[in-house]
Parts: C-alpha cells; sequence; structure tokens
C-alpha cells in the first residue's frame, strides 16, 4: 500500500516536471505544416473522418474506394482525413466506423497520398498501450513524410473496456499519462518517467523512430473528462461535438483564460453531414446530423471563423448523396468561397 502510494505520488510529480519540460519544447519549434494546413490563425479549413463514404443505411462501410477518394478530397483541397478508433461493433451504437486500426489504414492512405494532413480521431489512449501508441504515430509520421496528427480520446463506447480489462472510471487518468508517456517518447532521449497505470522507464532504452518534425501534434477529440486548464496546456488543437455558436465563444474564451498567456489550442469540431442536393436548402438539424445546402453552409462557415473555429470534421455516413459528390461539390464551391474570403481582408 505504501510502495502503490510513493508511485502515485511520483507519477504525479513526474507529470507535473515533465509537462513543463514538453511545453517548453513544444513552444521553442514551430509546429510541421501537417498541422498548420489544419489549423490556422484567420482561417478555416475541412476535413474527413473516415469511412470514405456514405452509408446511412448500414452500420458496415464498404470500403471499396478510398483510395480514389482519398486522392479526390486532397484534389479538392479538402485539408485533413481523421481515421476513427473502433474496436468493437456494438449494435447497440450502430456504427462499425471503417472497421480497420486506424494507424494501419493512416499508413495505407499515406502511400497513396502526397500532401493532405492525416490524423486519429481519436485513438482510446485508455485501450492501448501509450508506448505502443507513440511507436505506431511516429511509424506513420515516417511514412507519410511529417504528415501525421496524433488525435487522441477515451472513446464513446463504455462497454468496450471490460473487454480490455480496464477500469472504465480510471479513463481520465490514463489519457493524461498516456498523452504525457506518448510526448516524453517522443520529445526525450532515454528518458526517465514513472507511471501509476503504466511502466516505468529508467532512462536506459530510447524510442525510435523520433517524430520527422520533432514533435507530433496532440489534438484532443472529445473532452475526455479534462478541465480546460489541462487542455489548454497540454494539447495544440481541440476537436469536439459542439458547434452551438454560443457555446462555441465561451469554449474559445475559456480555453484562452485557462493557457495563461501561452499560445491556447485552436478548437474545432466534428459533425454528422448530409450536404443537401438543393444548394438553397436551409441548415437543419436532425438530433446530430447536420442537413445544408451550400450557400446556407459557406454562410455558417464564415460565421464560425469568425467566432474562432479552426477546423470541421465531415462524418459523412448519413450523407443521401454519394461521398464524391459531395467532395465534389465541396471543393467546387464551398472551399474556394471560404479561401475567397480568406484572401481578402474585412473592409
Amino acid at each position: 500500500m505504501k510502495k502503490s502510494t510513493a508511485n502515485g505520488a511520483l507519477a504525479t510529480l513526474n507529470l507535473m516536471l515533465s509537462g513543463q519540460r514538453i511545453r517548453e519544447i513544444s513552444n521553442m519549434n514551430n509546429l510541421p505544416t501537417s498541422f498548420t494546413n489544419v489549423f490556422a490563425d484567420n482561417k478555416l479549413t475541412l476535413g474527413l473522418l473516415t469511412p470514405l463514404e456514405a452509408y446511412p443505411s448500414s452500420p458496415f462501410p464498404t470500403l471499396n474506394a478510398d483510395i480514389a477518394t482519398a486522392k479526390q478530397a486532397e484534389q479538392a483541397g479538402i485539408a485533413s482525413i481523421w481515421f476513427r478508433d473502433v474496436p468493437f461493433y456494438d449494435p447497440n451504437f450502430g456504427d462499425a466506423a471503417q472497421m480497420l486500426d486506424p494507424f494501419t489504414y493512416a499508413g495505407f492512405i499515406a502511400a497513396h497520398t502526397n500532401k493532405i494532413t492525416l490524423g486519429t480521431a481519436g485513438a482510446v489512449l485508455p485501450l492501448r498501450d501509450p508506448i505502443m501508441v507513440a511507436k505506431q504515430a511516429a511509424s506513420v509520421d515516417h511514412l507519410s513524410n511529417g504528415r501525421f496528427v496524433l488525435g487522441v480520446s477515451t472513446g464513446d463506447r463504455p462497454v468496450e473496456y471490460p473487454a480490455f480489462g480496464v477500469d472504465f472510471n480510471a479513463r481520465a487518468e490514463r489519457y493524461r499519462e498516456s498523452v504525457e508517456i506518448i510526448k516524453t517518447l517522443h520529445q526525450q532521449s532515454f528518458p526517465k518517467h514513472i507511471s501509476q497505470h503504466y511502466g516505468e522507464l529508467d532512462g536506459s532504452l530510447d524510442l525510435y523512430p523520433k517524430p520527422v518534425n520533432q514533435q507530433i501534434p496532440v489534438m484532443a477529440v472529445g473532452r475526455s473528462r479534462q478541465s480546460f486548464e489541462w487542455l489548454a496546456n497540454n494539447v495544440n488543437a481541440w476537436i469536439w461535438a459542439v458547434d452551438n455558436e454560443q457555446a462555441i465563444s465561451e469554449i474559445i474564451n475559456n480555453l484562452s483564460v485557462a493557457s495563461n498567456s501561452n499560445t491556447s489550442p485552436h478548437y474545432g469540431y466534428a459533425t454528422f453531414f448530409d450536404l443537401d442536393k438543393n444548394p438553397d436548402a436551409p441548415y437543419q438539424r436532425f438530433y446530430n446530423v447536420v442537413r445544408i445546402g451550400r450557400n446556407a453552409l459557406i454562410e455558417r462557415l464564415l460565421k464560425h471563423r469568425e467566432l474562432g473555429v479552426k477546423h470541421i470534421a465531415l462524418n459523412l455516413k448519413p450523407s443521401r448523396r454519394a461521398a464524391q459528390d459531395v467532395i465534389d461539390e465541396l471543393g467546387s464551391f464551398v472551399i474556394p468561397a471560404l479561401e475567397k474570403e480568406q484572401r481578402e481582408p474585412a473592409v
């Protein structure tokens, strides 16, 4: 009991000191273009969540056109592709996501694309070993020539935790420790680190390869039971599901206050998305699905950009149109409209 308490205290101290060191490293180095192409000041970009297809009437996608669709998205000006981490199919949830492991899938798509940012959204850290996540993330980063962003989460399916033998109530603490271990392994050589829920690094081992750009940006996906203070000081960006305009303003303000004069994380959100064939169709919400025509979409995106939203990740599962048609319209009309407004300063 005493040994466990001592290890817990050492782990807490280690998190505090190591977090300060890593924060300093992150401030000293510019974030790679894999991140700044997606999250930039005075700009709003669009990304896609996998699978890259519409499958409104089935929990399972086909995955039969992913390479062509990823290439089309890159050509259309989509900024990112986000790979979901869903270990099991839960019939009560009704969506198996892309079924494939996100790191394996990202490495596969990396081989068929050139510039689009690739990332997880997000790796369920409490259900994964942080050393292996660090290794997998650095591997994809190299395979993609530095285009990888590590999105991390605690998942949205509590039923998975017993299958892994992990305490669901400890997910927040495991998440924080995992982020710290991953950053330590990526940014330090032969590190020393003591954790409460994972192992101990005694300085005799080093993880390779290191990231292409000395660090891999970390993006929180969901709240994961973390405080604004922790998020503001430990991640580079935050993707949540909150797209209410008043709530967006409050979130961005809270992050700014909590960052204590440091650069606060960029905020974005993810949404289930159904682009209406009618370009003049108004904004509609059906539970968690946004249905909208492109003209109202452009207006909505410009308003959210002014509020400080930097990125929106679109999930095409409920789309009544083929993903290829939606991407074509986004690339032909929506993204050019955003870029035009972003090039022309407000009068």
